[in-house]
């Protein structure tokens, strides 16, 4: 038997949609489980114990390509995590016996098995992972409502990683943080000034280390945020360590005690680590669609909404989207300094 998973969407989506695997490798032990996803997205699912095989789609095939090796598997369910026009499609012609997906209007009738992406989080896995989890229950009796996503480093990169901190001057007894400094838009990044109060807040903490998420082309922007902080906090930044591809940054996230920024890819990638989260959210977007297993301690997150919500009374969503840097400028550090603090103090050597 084999089941096909289709996710192919960004970083944070892919990783998401893995817990599928551990599930359907539980239920059905001997099934083949293949995983269709971008060739960008390979990292996070890499040594996967779970997923027998991967499949690249856009850009590595042509369309009908595709079509041809979905239906030469002989597929006996495809469950479409992404359910567009065009995946709903390849899940029709695959001749598979179940074709599960999200329900939209205009993918429906290429399915055999439905649901909404509208739901309320019955635990803190929140809504991300539990509408994922309800696509298993076409085949899988009593489907668990939460999994936890999970990224499996190898030995060897552990050591690299380890081998890169201690040359780079990093002493691993003290408090080691990755900064999420730059969101994947302008529009989800936390002003850079702003940002700045926060890492002087942390510098401030005896034994502190502090590293960045960024690629050699965003060096001028961390330069930038650097410059804003203050002096101590500066003798504490190991700018020159970073991840050099995302495989190295997960290993160097490995051994920090906590990942802080902006919310996304990396915040994801930081939980399914078991490292302590600390997420900014972007005021257009809605929290409770992205704050897996957030427990207030180990997984905490912040919205201008949460402490000022007169701000998004009768605002559409094209609203938020065209004042974003408006409320951005209302999220003052003063409003996150003190969960921060709270924070810290859990999640720190």
């Amino acid at each position: 038997m084999k089941i096909l998973v289709i996710q192919q969407k960004m970083i944070g989506d892919v990783l998401t949609s893995s817990i599928l695997f551990e599930a359907l490798r539980k239920a059905y032990p001997e099934a083949q489980l293949h995983y269709l996803i971008y060739p960008h997205t390979k990292a996070v699912v890499e040594n996967n114990p779970f997923i027998d095989k991967l499949i690249f789609g856009k850009n590595t095939l042509p369309f009908y390509k595709l079509v041809k090796q979905i239906k030469i598997e002989n597929y006996y369910a495809i469950i479409d995590a992404y359910s567009t026009v065009q995946t709903s499609i390849l899940t029709s012609l695959s001749g598979a016996k179940y074709k599960i997906g999200f329900d939209k209007k205009y993918t429906r009738p290429f399915y055999t098995h439905v649901f909404s992406r509208k739901i309320q989080a019955k635990t803190n896995a929140g809504a991300a992972i539990e509408k994922r989890m309800r696509l298993l229950t076409p085949l899988i009796k009593n489907a668990p409502l939460q999994l936890k996503p999970k990224i499996f480093l190898s030995d060897a990169e552990r050591e690299k990683a380890k081998r890169i901190l201690i040359e780079g001057g990093v002493d691993l007894s003290d408090s080691i943080y990755m900064i999420g400094a730059l969101g994947s838009s302008e529009k989800k990044t936390y002003p850079l000034p702003y940002l700045a109060k926060l890492l002087d807040q942390m510098a401030a903490k005896e034994n502190t280390a502090i590293l960045f998420n960024y690629i050699p082309n965003q060096k001028e922007q961390i330069s930038t945020l650097i410059g804003y902080c203050n002096a101590q906090t500066k003798q504490k930044i190991y700018l020159d360590i970073y991840g050099k591809n995302l495989r190295e940054f997960l290993a160097l996230t490995s051994f920090c005690d906590a990942i802080i920024g902006n919310e996304g890819g990396a915040i994801n990638m930081a939980k399914a680590l078991n490292i302590p989260s600390f997420a900014i959210f972007s005021p257009p977007l809605n929290k409770a669609n992205w704050n897996i297993y957030e427990d207030g301690k180990q997984n905490v997150s912040v919205h201008l909404k949460d402490f000022s919500p007169e701000l998004f009374a009768e605002k559409s969503q094209d609203d938020l989207h065209k004042d974003v840097f408006e409320l951005y400028e209302k999220f003052l550090p003063a409003y996150i300094e003190e969960p921060l603090d709270q924070f810290l103090k859990l999640n720190t050597k």
